[in-house]
């Protein structure tokens, strides 16, 4: 895969984080076939492509859809909420990434919890439970704080919390890889329609 292929995949699972958050958050729920390649990226500590770190394109297609709609232009007040949460998620990357002790913590601990997830591999709630956990002691104790909104009632339930969380944590991963790939504001601007024509082959292939 080329620069901006990877870029727009990295891309992708920080739309796609941020918008499976904003589901849960109103709705109660999200599509796990969407949500748990992204906390299981949170453990693909040595992928050799982009495209495993998500286990695949397919993964990440509601992602992908996003970035073609917000990369071609199209105004939707729909998804406000999913670019106010993504801008968030790279602000949060940004502060995390001047905190050295705090990364080394968050990725320690994260291979802790690889270890622990052999054990109950197939149940994604107590994952996203040992992740939540990684999320409060570490990125929750930054001055910048990401609100989310939705129902109280969705909210106040810790499965659903816990969720919310692990994607948020993700999505920092996510904005960590798409840095690491060359990505900046400026990539929206300059290299927005190669990142657009990216996106639309990868959802074509």
């Amino acid at each position: 895969m080329n620069q901006s292929t990877n870029q727009v995949l990295a891309l992708a699972a920080i739309l796609q984080s941020a918008y499976l958050v904003d589901e849960i958050a109103s709705k109660g729920e999200a599509s796990a076939e969407y949500v748990n390649p992204l906390i299981q990226s949170l453990f693909a500590f040595d992928a050799e492509t982009t495209e495993a770190i998500y286990g695949g394109i397919h993964t990440l297609k509601p992602g992908l859809e996003l970035a073609v709609e917000l990369l071609g232009g199209k105004k939707n007040s729909t998804h406000q909420i999913t670019i106010r949460y993504a801008m968030a998620i790279l602000h949060l990357q940004q502060r995390v990434n001047k905190e050295a002790e705090m990364f080394q913590i968050i990725h320690n601990r994260l291979q802790h919890t690889a270890k622990k997830a052999e054990h109950f591999s197939n149940d994604i709630n107590e994952i996203a439970k040992s992740v939540a956990a990684v999320y409060q002691d570490t990125i929750s104790t930054l001055k910048y704080r990401l609100h989310v909104k939705g129902n109280a009632q969705h909210l106040q339930v810790s499965r659903n919390a816990d969720m919310i969380r692990s994607l948020l944590l993700s999505g920092i991963r996510a904005a960590v890889l798409w840095r690491q790939l060359g990505g900046s504001r400026w990539h929206f601007l300059l290299a927005r329609k190669r990142l657009l024509k990216a996106a639309q082959q990868l959802l074509e292939s």
